[in-house]
């Protein structure tokens, strides 16, 4: 678990967003697809997916990227998507139950083999 949370604090530092911005909550999601995803459909995901923060106000950011890990601890988990929001709140009811959101749920059900989920409070370093 430990080199998951230094890949993703390297990954905020890379990406210039505010690392350990107190308060800020966190939403990381990993998804394998299964067996036999066409390309194109994962593409289609992925562009799905990247045009949430356009349709629902509650996503202050948002990035995205495939695994490129040289550890090899779970090259079946080829997607990681992190989103910010300002608070549990603004997750529970702008996002979780969002139109937007659900349809994005049906698009991706039938093609998902897997998805890892962990949301988490920013802390300040140190604190």
């Amino acid at each position: 678990m430990r080199n998951v949370m230094g890949l993703f604090a390297l990954m905020f530092a890379c990406h210039g967003l505010a690392l350990g911005e107190p308060g800020a909550y966190r939403h990381v999601v990993i998804f394998q697809f299964k067996d036999g995803t066409p390309a194109e459909k994962v593409r289609e995901i992925e562009a799905a997916f990247a045009a949430l923060p356009k349709k629902i106000e509650a996503i202050r950011s948002f990035e995205w990227g495939t695994n490129v890990s040289p550890e090899g601890l779970n090259p079946a988990l080829t997607h990681c998507f992190v989103l910010t929001f300002e608070s549990k709140e603004a997750i529970e009811r702008g996002y979780l139950h969002h139109p937007a959101h659900d349809a994005f749920v049906s698009l991706i059900k039938p093609i998902l083999e897997k998805a890892v989920v962990v949301d988490y409070v920013a802390q300040a370093p140190g604190k």
